[in-house]
C-alpha cells in the first residue's frame, strides 16, 4: 500500500505534532497520559516517543499484541516523571458472528493500575468492535465490550467503592448509544453489584454537534473519556474539562470534505494529512 521508510517517517512526523499539541496551551507540556489505538507494532511507537518534540518529556510505553485480525493494538504513553506505573492486565472479549457462529477476534481491553500525584488510578483503555455491516447488525459486539468494562469496573469498585478509574478509547459508538449508556446508567443485573455509573463529559459536546469524525455530513463522537464519581470531588486528581482538539492543522482546509479531520492518505509517495479522527483530551487539576 506504498507505504515505505519515507512514508513512514512522515507519519511519525505528523502524529508527534498533533500529540505535542494536545493541550499544550492548558498545560504548557503534551498529555502526561495517553492511550493509543490502531498501533501497528511496539516499534513504532519507540520511534514516536523518541522523536525530537516528544524524546524531553519522557514518555515510557506499555504494550501489548493483541488479537485482532487486523493485527492492530492498544497502547498507553505515559511521563514517567508524573505516572508511576504499578501493574497491567489485558482482557479479551470473545466475539462470534451472529450468521455462522464463528468466533471473531477483536481488541483486548487494557487495565493500568499506576499512581499521579500520590493517587492510585486505574486506566482503561479501549478499541471496541467496529460498525462494520451498519451500527445495528454490529452493535451486540459493542454491547458485549460495554458488559465486559463493566465487569471490570464493577471489580475494582468491590475493592474500593471510591477508585478514580478513566476509560477512554475510540468506542466506536456515541455517548448517547445503548454500549455506552450501559457505562453511565445504573445497572439492575447480577454481576455488577459494586458498579456506579461513569460520568460522561462529551455528553454534552454531543448534543452541542462537536464530533471527532465525520461521515456522509454527520458527526460521530466515537473518541471519549469516561470518569467515576470520585473524580467530581476537588479532593487529590480532580477532572475539570473534556475537549476534542481540532485544531485547523488537523482539518482538510477545502474541497468536499472541508472542516472533516484531514486523514492519513498516501499520494504519489508521499504522506498526506494526520488521521481520519481528532483526539479528545481531558484536563485535570489536583487539590495542593
Amino acid at each position: 500500500k506504498q507505504w515505505t521508510e519515507g512514508v513512514l517517517k512522515q507519519k511519525i512526523d505528523n502524529l508527534a505534532e498533533a500529540i505535542y499539541q494536545i493541550g499544550l496551551r492548558e498545560s504548557h507540556r503534551p498529555p502526561l497520559i495517553l492511550g493509543v489505538a490502531e498501533v501497528e507494532n511496539f516499534r513504532v511507537l519507540k520511534m514516536l516517543v523518541e522523536h525530537e518534540l516528544l524524546y524531553p518529556y519522557g514518555y515510557e510505553i506499555l504494550h501489548y499484541d493483541s488479537p485482532d485480525a487486523r493485527g492492530i493494538d492498544l497502547a498507553l504513553l505515559y511521563q514517567k516523571d508524573y505516572f508511576l506505573l504499578a501493574e497491567s492486565k489485558t482482557y479479551t472479549l470473545p466475539l462470534f458472528d451472529g450468521k455462522t457462529n464463528l468466533k471473531r477476534t477483536t481488541r483486548d481491553q487494557l487495565v493500568v493500575s499506576g499512581w499521579m500525584e500520590e493517587e492510585e488510578l486505574q486506566l482503561l483503555i479501549n478499541h471496541w468492535p467496529s460498525r462494520r455491516g451498519g451500527q445495528k447488525r454490529s452493535e451486540s459486539h459493542r454491547i458485549s465490550a460495554a458488559k465486559l468494562q463493566q465487569k471490570i469496573i464493577d471489580s475494582l469498585q468491590g475493592l474500593n467503592p471510591q477508585a478514580k478509574i478513566i476509560v477512554m478509547g475510540d468506542f466506536n459508538d456515541n455517548p448517547d448509544n445503548q454500549s455506552l449508556r450501559l457505562l453511565t446508567e445504573k445497572q439492575e443485573n447480577s454481576y455488577t453489584k459494586n458498579f456506579q455509573p461513569l460520568f460522561n463529559p462529551m455528553q454534552d459536546l454531543y448534543k452541542k454537534g462537536v464530533g471527532s469524525l465525520a461521515y456522509r455530513d454527520r458527526w460521530f463522537l466515537f473518541d471519549q473519556i469516561l470518569f467515576t464519581p470520585a473524580f467530581m470531588q476537588a479532593d487529590g486528581v480532580f477532572f475539570v474539562e473534556a475537549r476534542v482538539f481540532n485544531p485547523d492543522f488537523l482539518k482538510n482546509k477545502k474541497g468536499k470534505y472541508k472542516g472533516y479531520p484531514f486523514r492519513s492518505e498516501i499520494l504519489g509517495g508521499k504522506l498526506h494529512g494526520y488521521s481520519d479522527h481528532f483526539p479528545v483530551y481531558a484536563l485535570m487539576g489536583r487539590t495542593k
